[in-house]
């Protein structure tokens, strides 16, 4: 199961040095995320896509769940949720109609695949699937097509992401990927 950890937030102190109340999230990572580190140059394979350069490295660096012969199943490095898996192509398409056959079945095969590590591993209750076709549908890498698959729980939506648009992650990516990549059902 993955593990969900709490802790008593402590008193901050506000920017003059006084108590003010308010807990503090530090979520230093994401700043690469803000600033564009690590996103392509360009549409091309070799403009350094993330999705094309992760079958190079091992699953543990590059946080890859599972590899098939046409896809390959990957924790998003900027989750929606904990346990936030993609399902992508090794070959670099950007659109779903641009899939071969075998890729298009080994993709719907490890989504099922994905669902079932993810309720095996975590209780998910339900799931949030779905691709953005292009950068004017949300996809932020528009030229890799990439497929979500994000798990969620019954009452999992509290004040952080509606208020305060902040998702808290309650563990390591890298724990995530080891508990899930245990969990991946066998073919």
């Amino acid at each position: 199961m993955l593990h969900f950890m709490t802790s008593e937030p402590e008193q901050q102190v506000g920017p003059v040095g006084e108590p003010d109340g308010f807990g503090r999230l530090w979520t230093p990572h994401r700043i690469a995320y803000i600033q564009g580190e690590g996103k392509p140059t360009g549409p091309g394979a070799d403009d350094g896509c993330p999705f094309c350069t992760a079958p190079g490295k091992s699953d543990e660096d590059a946080l890859i769940v599972a590899r098939g012969e046409h896809v390959f199943a990957i924790l998003n490095l900027y989750p929606y949720n904990g346990g936030h898996m993609m399902v992508l192509p090794y070959r670099h398409v950007a659109d779903y109609t641009d899939l071969d056959e075998a890729e298009t079945a080994e993709l719907a095969l490890f989504t099922k695949r994905a669902m079932t590590a993810l309720r095996s591993a975590s209780g998910a209750h339900g799931f949030n699937i779905g691709m953005n076709q292009g950068a004017v549908a949300g996809a932020g890498i528009a030229a890799h097509l990439h497929q979500h698959i994000v798990p969620r729980w019954g009452g999992d939506t509290n004040f952080m992401p509606v208020v305060g648009h902040t998702k808290v992650l309650p563990q390591l990516l890298g724990d995530t990927r080891t508990i899930l990549a245990k969990a991946w059902p066998s073919a």
